[in-house]
């Protein structure tokens, strides 16, 4: 047992990821409150030492530290709503995933009913709960994060505060996802390509990786500066020798059969920042394609 934080801390919702953050305080040896509403799901961390707490507003009042990790805000706000008093002055932790304006909506509500409230992104699979690379973005009061952080950290080892805005975490949470998306559809789309000449995915795979590893991941710091200083001059690899380069790719899927959304929506970022005349940028200046007029 870790006495690190011994704060009492309610659980709130045993989706397989809120069962393992209350997994992690109970093995630190914290008195865990948890609820549910379907009960069965404690069955475990109660036979570990959790309480299992009858309703929402019992589960709420048996601790000063809350944390919830729910499917909406939605629900969350279904949760609270009749639970006030149970609430007033208590720390409300949300991992509950949602956009950035109902974290900011709901960390306003948290302060009209006297919460004290941390938002925040889980960026890790719930067997990753409670190691120390694990990561978990949180967002509001500095001085909150402060008090607790040493709580929080034995959920994830990388527990990163962002600011006082309310909606970061989940900017930052949604910006990880797309980095995420895009990259396993890059990778699937390759996959299908290769396929055509009779590969394996297993057989392509290292070669994806040395790609990722060697030349993709080295470029993303180089491409941040790029990005803030607004200077794109490049001496590796132009806008105008990627058009060249998208269009056969392009071609080459029209010909195999394999499907072209992805790649010729990209195509069309890139086609659109040449016609606009810079065609001498590098691939990073495509973050203006994204910008909204």
């Amino acid at each position: 047992m870790s006495d690190t934080n011994q704060t009492p801390v309610t659980v709130l919702g045993l989706g397989m990821m809120g069962a393992a953050l209350a997994t992690a305080f109970v093995k630190n040896g914290n008195r865990t409150t948890v609820w549910n509403r379907s009960a069965d799901k404690a069955e475990a961390l109660v036979q570990q030492g959790a309480v299992l707490a009858p309703d929402v507003k019992d589960a709420i009042a048996a601790s000063p530290v809350v944390v919830a990790c729910v499917s909406t805000y939605d629900v969350l706000t279904e949760l609270f709503t009749g639970a006030h008093e149970e609430l007033r002055g208590k720390v409300v932790v949300n991992l509950t995933s949602g956009t950035p304006d109902e974290a900011r909506s709901f960390a306003a509500r948290a302060q009209e009913i006297g919460v004290r409230y941390l938002d925040g992104a889980v960026m890790a699979v719930p067997q990753l709960i409670g190691l120390e690379h694990a990561l978990v973005l949180y967002a509001g009061s500095q001085e909150l994060f402060a008090e607790h952080e040493e709580l929080l950290k034995l959920l994830a080892g990388n527990s990163v505060h962002l600011g006082e805005d309310a909606g970061v975490a989940m900017i930052y949470d949604l910006g990880l996802l797309s980095l995420l998306w895009s990259t396993l559809a890059g990778y699937t789309h390759a996959v299908a390509l290769v396929r055509t000449a009779g590969a394996s995915a297993e057989a392509f795979t290292p070669f994806a990786s040395t790609w990722l590893e060697h030349v993709i991941a080295p470029a993303l710091p180089q491409s941040a500066k790029e990005i803030d200083a607004g200077d794109f001059a490049t001496e590796v690899a132009s806008l105008d020798t990627n058009k060249a380069a998208i269009a056969h790719l392009v071609a080459t899927n029209r010909q195999l059969g394999v499907e072209n959304d992805f790649t010729a929506a990209i195509q069309a970022l890139i086609e659109r920042r040449v016609g606009q005349g810079f065609g001498a940028h590098s691939i990073a200046s495509l973050v203006e394609a994204f910008k909204k007029d």
